[in-house]
């Protein structure tokens, strides 16, 4: 053979061992993950929660929290493939050092230390305003519906609880009233008591479900009516009459039949989404359109985005210490509270109306909650601005966000359900997302 070939020596040892500041570029985001976390973030929160003790020590949480912020940076979410990248891919071994947590031991750490890895949002956004990223010259708000780790078809409406609820419960009765005859009948023999055959203990469960799925609708529904009726006797007391109107029924405390509960997740709801209706949960970013860093975000199970406003600006002004100077939103935010709040903190704000008809520069057809001297006058305002109006910043702004979340990185449903681990999901998120701005900066 006349071509000379590069030598290809798989069995060849090494005389040194290659050092993982090697195994990538640099430049690379993993060696600035891995340098962030252990030499800028506080992390005592996660180490107050280790004592003294005997047995095999545990990975560094600084390693781990490391590994988890990696991970979530190139799409990885799954504790399983967490696991196989850290022996399989050379830029999650430069984070580890070598290390191979298993998929227990990244699962677990994630569950236990929720509140401490929500709080890395805030050091990361602090990170971001000393980097001269959160400038807060103008910020937009949107909100987008994320799928629940939950089939929309494993949820029932009150009604249709109330209606199987009795028909299973005379089922389960006569099959125990069935088996207690048949014990009777045969105590003379010996025979100790059966259990259930796998049908009727399918049955029993799916009661025990229903039940306490009623129980929960039934809950939420006196918690409303308690809010609700507080909210109008706090307006009685404001305006000195009764509020005037047809009395909502939700003050009776009484479910309305297309209440619904999902037995796998009973905290997600069934949402109107751009491909229909999902089970699924409202997830909220406020972005700074200077550099697209996500200032504030949260994830709820409301299906409007009218309540998300104000804490949204509460959160930026208690991490940042400023609000911004101008803000946008689409018309889902519109209220009259909403806008008072806006117009009290001094806040240069377009917020939309009504939906925007395609090449009308001005939103129109007001929403219910849009109806009031406030909403007019940001009706009035959005209108003389026409095409050159600071709201045309809310698109470009804060939905190009979640289209890197959802398309770029991959998110696509959460993994674990609940409320308070939902949130703990979308918080890394985001502070992964505001992590790549700043590494662009100092790359």
């Amino acid at each position: 053979m006349s071509k000379t070939f590069r030598a290809w020596e798989v069995g060849q040892i090494h005389l040194l061992p290659p050092s993982v500041q090697d195994f990538v570029g640099e430049d690379h985001v993993a060696h600035l993950v891995r340098d962030l976390v252990r030499d800028e973030l506080d992390l005592s929160a996660f180490y107050a929660r280790y004592r003294p003790g005997r047995g095999q020590p545990p990975y560094h949480p600084a390693m781990v929290v490391a590994l988890l912020l990696y991970a979530y940076s190139r799409g990885v979410y799954s504790s399983r493939r967490i696991e196989r990248a850290c022996v399989e891919r050379v830029d999650f071994m430069a984070v580890t050092g070598l290390a191979k947590p298993d998929h227990d031991t990244i699962c677990t750490f994630r569950n236990e230390h929720r509140a401490a890895l929500r709080e890395l949002f805030v050091q990361v956004l602090q990170l971001c305003r000393d980097a001269g990223l959160a400038k807060l010259g103008h910020v937009a708000l949107d909100g987008s519906k994320v799928k629940a780790n939950a089939s929309k078809h494993k949820a029932m409406s009150y009604k249709r609880m109330k209606d199987k609820e009795p028909a299973l419960a005379a089922e389960v009765e006569k099959w125990l009233k069935t088996a207690q005859a048949e014990d009777q009948r045969e105590a003379d023999h010996g025979r100790d008591d059966e259990d259930p055959p796998a049908h009727v203990r399918e049955k029993i469960k799916q009661l025990a479900r229903i039940r306490a799925s009623q129980a929960r609708i039934e809950a939420q529904a006196r918690e409303t009516a308690e809010r609700l009726a507080a909210e109008r006797a706090a307006k009685e007391r404001r305006t000195g009459h009764k509020v005037s109107g047809v009395r909502p029924k939700a003050l009776d405390g009484i479910p309305a039949d297309k209440a619904q509960s999902n037995f796998t997740d009973p905290e997600s709801r069934i949402m109107k989404t751009a491909g229909g209706y999902e089970q699924a949960y409202n997830c909220q970013v406020a972005v700074d359109a200077a550099s697209q860093v996500i200032v504030a975000q949260a994830a709820s199970n409301h299906h409007n985005d009218v309540g998300e406003m104000i804490p949204a600006l509460d959160g930026i002004a208690a991490v940042l210490g400023n609000l911004p100077k101008q803000f946008s939103a689409d018309s889902g935010y519109c209220s009259e509270a909403n806008l008072a709040d806006l117009e009290r903190r001094g806040i240069d704000a377009y917020v939309a109306t009504g939906r925007q008809r395609h090449g009308d520069a001005s939103p129109t057809s007001p929403t219910r909650f849009s109806q009031g001297p406030r909403a007019q006058a940001m009706r009035d305002k959005l209108r003389a601005g026409g095409y050159e109006s600071p709201y045309r910043l809310r698109k470009q702004t804060a939905e190009p966000v979640f289209g890197q979340i959802k398309e770029a990185r991959g998110f696509r449903r959460f993994l674990t359900r609940g409320l308070d681990k939902i949130r703990t999901e979308w918080s890394l998120l985001c502070t992964v997302h505001n992590l790549l701005k700043l590494a662009a900066t100092r790359g």
